[in-house]
């Protein structure tokens, strides 16, 4: 009896010393963890303070700017520069204007090299939510 007791000692004590192993590493990688989380979360804070609303980002090669959808409170400030000139130019506009229009106001030529792309612009600003595109193709401002 004896040498049963002796022997299921032994086996936990083996066990004791497994568990006490298992405990020190999972401390140690929680540990870990918890830095790897508060350095995230310091990038995180300093990458939105230090990004704008509105990001430019490489497709292709190109730069390209991403217009955030409009949300409720949010005003043009969160928009590119070059997107605020726009939106400041439908804004003002008496009724709904073209592409052209809008390129004719920001001193752009008229051909569909300039006019194209601002249409495209206007498009972006409609479909997030900045304006209304009209059934005949024009745009006029939400706000």
């Amino acid at each position: 009896m004896l040498e049963r007791i002796a022997a299921r000692r032994g086996e936990l004590d083996t066990l004791v010393e497994q568990l006490a192993k298992q405990l020190e590493e999972a401390r140690a990688e929680r540990d870990e963890l918890a830095v790897a989380e508060r350095v995230l979360h310091r990038l995180a804070e300093q990458v939105a303070a230090e990004t704008p609303a509105a990001v430019s980002v490489q497709v292709g090669g190109r730069g390209v700017l991403l217009v955030p959808h409009r949300e409720r409170g949010m005003d043009e400030a969160a928009l590119p520069a070059e997107y605020r000139q726009i939106f400041a130019v439908v804004r003002a506009a008496d009724g709904p204007v073209m592409a052209k229009e809008v390129c004719a106001a920001l001193k752009l030529g008229d051909t569909p090299r300039e006019v194209e792309p601002m249409r495209g612009k206007l498009g972006r600003l409609a479909q997030r939510g900045w304006l209304r595109k009209t059934a005949g193709g024009r745009f006029t401002g939400t706000l």
